[in-house]
């Protein structure tokens, strides 16, 4: 019988994973997930659970095999990333592939050829320009609103102690990927140019068990550059901070500036005898970005569906572990950096 769905399998259970799970399973027409991919068997059997669906696996290679699954959503750690999207590829598996796309920039090409020589989709999960908000930002910055944008400036600082496989720069990429890579797409998209050159600043103020064995790992990084169009360019990341996650952005034009984001997690405001005013801060990236996670996946539905282009392509994840690797080269040779044409 021919079914009336397109399946998913999520190769990867962890929390943005369940988050893209969720979305399809409950929010996304046409689209099921049909079976889960994890190592950690455990991992694999408690989202399945959660989705109400029996069927997973260990190995990622023999979901591809199923020929239930249509598409993948790929969530693993980035040094998987290369390996299994140009499998899911081969096998002509629609991929939605978190960020950061890879570990660096020759596996990025490998995913891109793979991706072209079999003809399928491929979208990097930069949920941000999802985001109302930040879509209304750029409308109004391509409106000429605030004039020529001079600067952009993007902060993500996250409230969680890094994990300790984290520590390793060489298998990590450093929070530049993991927490700033969302930055760097932005400031790509609302300035509208590439990177020309940067220099970055690092050190490592938290995770003081790290420091003996890896002492190049830096839980609090700056980044700053210039387009080659001329805007200016400014990062600031952390992990560990423990008030809350934040996430905000800057644009200033030679007319005015635009805001974005928003520390809150709602807007009640107490007030006592003491004269304090207490407000609660977002505890997690997952509550601030909940609806452009689904704007997101619903696009990618579109573009499968439609044969659509997705807006976020292997380019846009190509230049981001560009601008990473960059920073962190300019971090451990403490240098000016200039970007490859």
């Amino acid at each position: 019988m021919k079914k009336n769905y397109r399946g998913i399998c999520l190769i990867g259970a962890g929390r943005a994973g369940m988050i893209h799970a969720r979305n399809f399973q409950r929010s996304v027409p046409g689209f099921r997930i049909v079976s889960v991919a994890d190592p950690v068997e455990e991992a694999a059997a408690s989202a399945c659970r959660e989705l109400e669906i029996e069927k997973y696996y260990l190995d990622y290679k023999q979901a591809l095999e199923d020929e239930e699954t249509d598409a993948v959503v790929i969530v693993s750690p980035t040094k998987y990333h290369c390996e299994i999207a140009v499998c899911a590829a081969k096998h002509r598996k629609d991929i939605l592939l978190e960020k950061p796309m890879a570990m660096n920039a020759r596996e990025c090409v490998q995913i891109m050829e793979a991706v072209k020589d079999s003809g399928v989709k491929l979208q990097i999960g930069f949920m941000r320009r999802f985001d109302e908000s930040f879509q209304a930002a750029k409308k109004a910055v391509e409106a000429g609103e605030i004039g020529s944008v001079v600067l952009v400036k993007s902060l993500t600082r996250g409230p969680s102690t890094p994990r300790p496989w984290m520590y390793d720069i060489k298998k990590s990429n450093g929070p530049l990927a993991e927490v700033n890579s969302h930055d760097i797409d932005s400031l790509r998209w609302f300035s509208g140019s590439e990177f020309e050159h940067v220099y970055a600043i690092a050190g490592n103020y938290r995770c003081h068990e790290a420091q003996k064995e890896f002492p190049d790992f830096y839980d609090n990084v700056v980044l700053n550059g210039k387009f080659k169009n001329g805007v200016l360019a400014s990062i600031d990341g952390a992990q560990g901070v423990g008030y809350g996650y934040d996430a905000r952005v800057e644009i200033l034009g030679t007319d005015g500036v635009i805001y974005l984001g928003t520390s809150n997690e709602n807007n009640m405001i107490c007030a006592n005898r003491s004269g304090n005013q207490v407000r609660q801060f977002i505890k997690s990236w997952k509550n601030l970005f909940e609806d452009a996670y689904l704007k997101e996946d619903l696009h990618f539905a579109e573009c499968v569906l439609e044969d659509k282009t997705p807006c976020v392509t292997g380019v846009d994840g190509l230049m981001a572990v560009k601008i990473v690797q960059a920073g962190n080269l300019s971090i451990a040779e403490k240098r000016i950096v200039r970007l490859e044409d």
